[in-house]
Formats: structure tokens, sequence, C-alpha cells
């Protein structure tokens, strides 16, 4: 990576503070409660401008369509900034849907979570004679909530595929044993979700041999 700038907020100019909006005055972005709404009752902010949440376009238009279903369609529901899917496009990709092992532990205690992880290899990467423990997998799973999934994480060919597919899961409510009773599709990478039985708390060796 040579260089990432990221994205300014301009909103120091646009009139917040005649009404009242409150920014965040280290960064310009808004801070919202969970419904998009400022501190201001009638003005509401989605997308990159929101302070704290995520800036990825599908997210705005999610977020947007649900707003104006609650506004003007008498909707409850609210956007999901937790169960994202979302991807880092690297010559080898990185996808994650949920929280990150360190949120998770903020949120949960790290008493009452279990992480199992994986290394593993494409079948493709054979022929090349690639190092057959570059990609990594990995699940967080709550114990006090029948071990629902609630982070997942894939470092390999294609984590944008793998994690788009496990991103509805992990919305429908996943559980460790309902991914242990899933039969993997051999050989591709997104089977490795199907066959982790070692935790990080055991501190066993999780590199790969064979098949």
């Amino acid at each position: 990576v040579l260089i990432a700038i990221g994205r300014d907020a301009c909103t120091r100019n646009i009139g917040l503070q005649t009404i009242g909006v409150k920014i965040n005055e280290k960064n310009g972005k808004v801070p919202v409660n969970d419904e998009e709404q400022t501190n201001v009752p009638y003005v509401y902010a989605i997308g990159d401008i929101l302070d704290g949440k995520l800036e990825l376009t599908p997210v705005a238009i999610q977020a947007g369509r649900l707003l104006a279903q609650r506004l003007y369609g008498g909707s409850s529901r609210k956007c999901d900034y937790i169960n994202v899917p979302t991807t880092v496009f690297t010559p080898l990709e990185y996808g994650s849907c949920g929280f990150p092992e360190e949120k998770a532990i903020e949120e949960y205690g790290k008493q009452n979570l279990e992480v199992y992880h994986s290394l593993f290899w494409p079948l493709e990467w054979t022929v090349p004679g690639r190092d057959n423990n570059t990609c990594y997998a990995k699940i967080i799973c709550n114990k006090q909530d029948n071990n629902r999934v609630i982070g997942l994480h894939v470092l390999g060919p294609n984590a944008g595929e793998v994690t788009q597919g496990f991103a509805a899961a992990i919305k429908c409510g996943l559980t460790k044993e309902l991914l242990d009773e899933t039969i993997g599709i051999h050989p591709t990478c997104a089977e490795v979700f199907t066959t982790m039985d070692i935790t990080k708390a055991s501190g066993q060796d999780i590199t790969q041999k064979g098949c």
C-alpha cells in the first residue's frame, strides 16, 4: 500500500452549526443513534459521514432504504452495522463478517468466547508448490448463546465470494454446531469452516500437512 488517505467529512461549512447539529470535532463526522438520528431530532445522517460506522457504499444504500421505510413506510427495521460482509481485495484476499476478535472480547468478555481457527491451502496451489500454510480461517463463537458465530474471517483466494455466502448464514443465526453439521464441498477453500476443531485457547498446532 503506497498511500491510503481515506475520506474527509466536509461538514464544517454546510450550516450544521446553525441548526445545532453536533459533529465530532476531531474528524468532522456526525454522531447518530441506532436510527441514524442526530442530536437534532428532525435531522438524520447516513453513509460515510457517520461517526464510528463503516465507510462502505452498500451499507449507505441499505441504511438509506431502511431509514426511508421507517420514516414513511411504518417499518421499524434498523440497519445492522455489525454483521456486514466486507473484503480487502489484495492479491491474497481478506474477508470478514461480524466482530473482529478484539471487539468481540470487549463486547462479550474473553471467558464467554470460543475462537476456532485453521490454516489451509487451495487445491490450485499444489501444482505450483506454494506454501501450504499461507491461508487462514477463523470463527468467533459466543458460548453464552449456543456457540452462535459472531465473527468470521478468512484470508485466501476469492475470500469475498466465500464471505458473502456465510454472511447470510450469520444473519440467520449460524452456530458452530450448524457448521459442523454442514457437509463441505471438497476440495474448496470454504470447506475449512465445516471442519474446524482446534481452538485458539488450546494452543494446538494448526499447520496442515495433507488433505
